[in-house]
């Protein structure tokens, strides 16, 4: 709906389309951009609700034949959508900041970890502009954890913004060597620091405000392009 209360073009196309939410087209465009996910990728959705992405995640591995597996986490327990889903997708209820990353890995195919991360969480937001800015940044650096391994990783920011969970002990994260990062951030003075964290560790990070994303919202992608 848009900030009126009135169905924009991407509500409108996401029920005639049959996915959950316009959300949808985001990572559509996404994909089309940068074809992360391909045929038999194994892809991890934090903050998976209300199931968008895990559509067009599965969508974008390709027939059924093809392999490949979506698992979606959220803190809200979330339905696996009837439509543009199979049976290669899965969800799990759990608290992202509170996973060790032994318990991640145990839910990727072969316990070898995924080629693709995907973050959309976005905290509750307090209308307080600096305070949901560093909301957003901690789920962010969380995403980054898990998903590089906390050995690389600052302690913590410049602007003492915390970074990461303290449950996850482990140096090592669950995203395998060439794969890649989607992480949503609320646009601030935190997110010039998160791109500088990430740029020696992927081949290539860019920003990205996909077309659905509403005029009215801060919301910016960063795409992180091969592990190295």
């Amino acid at each position: 709906m848009s900030r009126a209360g009135t169905p924009d073009f991407f509500y409108r196309e996401a029920q005639r389309l049959g996915y959950v939410a316009r959300s949808a087209f985001k990572l559509i465009q996404i994909q089309k951009q940068y074809k992360l996910i391909t045929s038999g990728s194994s892809v991890l959705d934090l903050g998976c609700s209300p199931g968008a992405w895990l559509q067009v995640a599965c969508q974008s591995l390709g027939p059924l034949k093809n392999g490949g597996a979506v698992v979606g986490i959220d803190i809200k327990k979330v339905k696996v959508p009837s439509m543009h889903c199979d049976v290669r997708v899965q969800t799990v209820c759990a608290d992202v900041m509170n996973l060790e990353r032994d318990q991640v890995i145990e839910l990727s195919p072969q316990k070898k970890g995924f080629s693709v991360i995907l973050s959309d969480m976005c905290p509750l937001v307090t209308g307080i502009t600096s305070r949901d800015a560093a909301l957003s940044s901690e789920l962010g650096m969380r995403a980054l954890d898990l998903a590089v391994g906390r050995a690389v990783l600052p302690a913590h920011s410049e602007n003492n913004v915390p970074v990461a969970a303290d449950s996850d002990s482990s140096t090592c994260g669950v995203l395998r060597p060439g794969g890649h990062l989607i992480v949503k951030l609320l646009e601030s003075e935190y997110i010039k620091e998160f791109r500088e964290i990430c740029n020696p560790l992927f081949r290539k990070a860019s920003w990205l405000r996909p077309k659905a994303t509403r005029s009215c919202s801060r919301e910016i992608y960063l795409i992180c392009q091969g592990l190295q």
